[in-house]
């Protein structure tokens, strides 16, 4: 239905995803909803250019919130779910998992062998080896059939080399954590849904900072800064919704500017502009070379070229290299006359994950990759990603990540409710809630208008997923305010 009509030379009380106007505000409140409370005390303008700004900055939060707050809403709900995927692995897949240690371990070149008989039709791509004496060890193989992107991996007893099970894998992760994985960035609607996800992150830190400036915005009429830091207690109104949705959004923000981040830089569409960016500024992740030296006395031959040391004393050279933990062994393709490559994966704090490329033929190490040799915009990625899929501090990264959920999960009801709450009375006819008043951004000095345009539209460039909403936004504002004026001139 349409909103209410607003005399000239007044507006609406704006809220835009559980923002409102304070005492001191630059606008006067319109009539609120029934039962709600109501004060006496006149309100202050705030001269400058915040009141110019402040009703666009409470616009777009509002439309931001309430068309992409769904989006935003589903993510924080699933991201939710991924947040356990760890204890739900070690539940579920225990018997891969871990082992019994019982003396001496077994040739690792013995235990892929074994994985190698249980896969036959597999083409061999990785052999994990665990750093405990109590993990199993993984052989990941290519395989026919599989969805893409996932590969079959074989879990092998060190000891007796039995292989304990086989599980469908996406990476390093186990079918569990897979599918939650992909629910949470996918909603296992393949590429198209990808664009959920995307849409979230790029305008989760939109929400943020609007909301930011939006809340700080109230101190300045504010007599204790209690009233900005903690919730207001009290009887249930839209006042006190408004408080804990202030509260809890500045406490949050950090981290979800942090999760917004993170979660753009491995999208579909501004990941790749954040790629070029990256690689722009050398700060792309370097990889080792697994290209091998001439080797004296080949003379062109073959017998050099296929000759092999092992996956053993590959390892063993690995090992006396420096690197420690969780190691995986990439071995050569049978066609190619390359290096095994052996990387750390240790993803806790602090990270490890130093590589090495080790010559097939003689076991000498031709080049060693150290992750402290990483460009920083490289570093700070690994770090941001790993903390987003709470890898990087270990329990107390997944609680981090499980109350930022809970915390978006709530401002986002929060929000819809203060929206439903502006709802006209019932003697007006059923309806939703009001939106801010339109014409926000005459409000707003050219001189500062143009910058604002030109921002936006170089961010929708590399963030299309910011671009394109923003542009139906703007047109939907027009049609929207092009029918009323109709209605209103056929009414009058």
């Amino acid at each position: 239905m349409p909103e209410r009509r607003i005399p000239p030379d007044a507006q609406a009380a704006p809220v835009s995803q559980g923002v409102s106007p304070q005492p001191g505000a630059d606008v006067p409140p319109s009539p609120r909803p029934a039962g709600e409370h109501t004060t006496t005390s006149a309100p202050r303008a705030v001269p400058g250019l915040w009141s110019n700004l402040r009703p666009l900055l409470l616009r777009l939060h509002f439309y931001a919130g309430t068309l992409v707050g769904p989006f935003i809403l589903v993510a924080a709900v699933t991201g939710l779910a991924y947040t356990v995927t760890p204890q739900i692995e070690s539940a579920l897949y225990a018997h891969e998992l871990k082992v019994t240690p019982r003396g001496a371990a077994e040739p690792l070149a013995h235990q892929v062998v074994a994985a190698q008989r249980a896969v036959p039709d597999g083409t061999l791509l990785s052999v994990t080896k665990g750093a405990g004496p109590t993990d199993s060890t993984r052989v990941t193989f290519e395989k026919d059939g599989l969805p893409e992107g996932y590969t079959l991996t074989a879990f092998v007893d060190p000891y007796n080399g039995r292989v304990l099970g086989q599980l469908r894998t996406f990476g390093q992760w186990l079918p569990a954590r897979a599918w939650l994985d992909d629910l949470h960035r996918n909603l296992h609607l393949g590429h198209f849904g990808r664009n959920y996800s995307e849409i979230a992150a790029s305008w989760l830190w939109v929400e943020v900072l609007a909301g930011l400036a939006l809340w700080a915005g109230t101190a300045r009429n504010r007599r204790r800064l209690r009233r900005l830091l903690l919730p207001r207690g009290g009887t249930r109104s839209r006042k006190r919704t408004l408080s804990w949705h202030g509260a809890v959004g500045l406490w949050a923000s950090v981290g979800l500017l942090a999760l917004s981040a993170t979660g753009l830089t491995w999208s579909a569409h501004a990941g790749a502009s954040i790629g070029r960016v990256q690689d722009a500024l050398g700060g792309s992740t370097p990889s080792v070379s697994t290209a091998l030296p001439a080797r004296e006395g080949a003379g062109g031959g073959t017998e050099d070229v296929k000759r092999d040391i092992g996956i053993d004393a590959v390892v063993a050279s690995a090992r006396h290299a420096g690197l420690v933990g969780v190691l995986v062994v990439t071995p050569p393709p049978h066609d190619e006359d390359s290096a095994y490559v052996v990387a750390e994966n240790t993803r806790s704090w602090p990270e490890r994950q130093d590589s090495v490329a080790v010559d097939p033929a003689t076991g000498k190490v031709t080049q060693k990759l150290e992750f402290d040799d990483f460009p920083l915009l490289a570093k700070l990625t690994s770090w941001g990603v790993d903390a987003h899929m709470g890898l990087l501090f270990g329990l107390a990264n997944q609680i981090a990540l499980a109350l930022l959920a809970i915390a978006v999960i709530a401002m986002t009801l929060w929000a819809f409710r203060m929206w439903w709450l502006r709802r006209p009375t019932r003697a007006e006819g059923f309806a939703v809630g009001r939106a801010p008043a339109r014409g926000a951004w005459r409000r707003v000095p050219g001189r500062v208008l143009a910058p604002v345009v030109l921002l936006a539209a170089v961010i929708g460039y590399y963030v299309p997923f910011f671009g394109l909403p923003l542009l139906l936004f703007v047109l939907v504002d027009v049609a929207v305010g092009a029918l009323r004026r109709r209605r209103a001139e056929v009414r009058g």
